[in-house]
């Protein structure tokens, strides 16, 4: 049977009865990060590696309370996301996170073909959204990273959550490949790609999950919609993941259920050898802790 988690503080209690994950964070001088770090640490599922100016790090954990830690100098924002990419790559720990360190150089480390996270898959963004009148957590994918991908690379933002999901429990998993309609038309690219990616899984070059494609919003959630339209949905009104097919997708929808359905949400970064936790400075502190509970999770999952 498919294992669900309804909402984030399931995703927490699952999180906290496996024993603690070990979390590598990158320039770890960031008191809002660290408070985030010391809340998951109290609920004693992290223990954190923080990598960065010792003085500043130690000054900080001092001031909040924050413990038990270990922290690793680095010496500069880029030459903490190498140290921090190295703690992941010897196994040192299992999941990577961002702290005060640019972007670019902190994805730079990670994609360093000698040193780095690096798999031969493309890089991912997977947001997980508790909606407000959805029975269980929603799987979106890819609304961050990757603009206008194609089908190929819509295969490895396949298997990336897929991965992810297999981790943090969810197996088999009830997918949309998420157009404007449920015909294939060659005018319209997604729906030609949504084709192929029920096809790749038919196949079995994606892991098993049970796939629907094309199809649009309103069927993926409403058996309602389904029967209307005289389609034989295996998934409607009980949807897993969406796969979007571009980013501007994925973007307005999320930011429409955050603005007006209150909706909770995290993010994680695929593709890697380890879940990463990206991160904004603007997140909340339970964004953060959500995170970093899903990335957790999802690194049981990481091949």
């Amino acid at each position: 049977m498919n294992f669900t988690l309804k909402n984030f503080s399931e995703v927490i209690e699952k999180v906290k009865s496996l024993d603690p994950f070990i979390i590598s964070v990158a320039a770890a001088e960031d008191k809002e990060l660290l408070l985030a770090l010391k809340a998951a640490a109290h609920m004693g599922f992290v223990k954190p590696i923080l990598v960065g100016n010792v003085e500043k790090i130690q000054s900080i954990c001092d001031e909040i309370g924050l413990k038990p830690y270990d922290i690793v100098a680095g010496e500069s924002p880029e030459d903490s996301a190498k140290v921090a990419v190295s703690l992941v790559k010897s196994g040192k720990a299992q999941v990577l996170m961002k702290g005060l360190v640019n972007t670019s150089v902190y994805m730079r480390a990670i994609l360093n073909k000698e040193k780095g996270l690096r798999t031969g898959r493309l890089i991912s963004m997977l947001a997980v959204y508790e909606l407000p009148g959805y029975h269980k957590l929603l799987y979106c994918t890819d609304s961050g990273i990757n603009v206008a991908p194609t089908l190929a690379q819509k295969k490895d933002i396949l298997n990336n959550s897929l991965i992810a999901m297999k981790g943090i429990g969810v197996t088999n998993p009830k997918v949309a490949a998420l157009t404007a309609n449920e015909m294939v038309d060659e005018k319209i690219q997604s729906t030609v790609d949504a084709k192929g990616l029920v096809d790749m899984v038919g196949n079995g070059e994606i892991l098993p999950c049970t796939i629907e494609g094309p199809i649009a919003f309103d069927v993926a959630f409403s058996k309602d919609a389904a029967h209307h339209k005289g389609i034989d949905s295996k998934i409607a009104g009980d949807c897993d993941m969406l796969v979007f097919p571009n980013i501007e997708t994925g973007n307005a929808l999320g930011k429409s259920w955050l603005h007006f359905n209150n909706a909770k949400w995290a993010g994680i970064v695929l593709g890697a050898t380890n879940p990463i936790i990206l991160g904004s400075r603007s997140d909340t502190q339970e964004i953060k802790i959500n995170s970093i509970a899903l990335g957790c999770l999802a690194s049981a999952g990481s091949l």
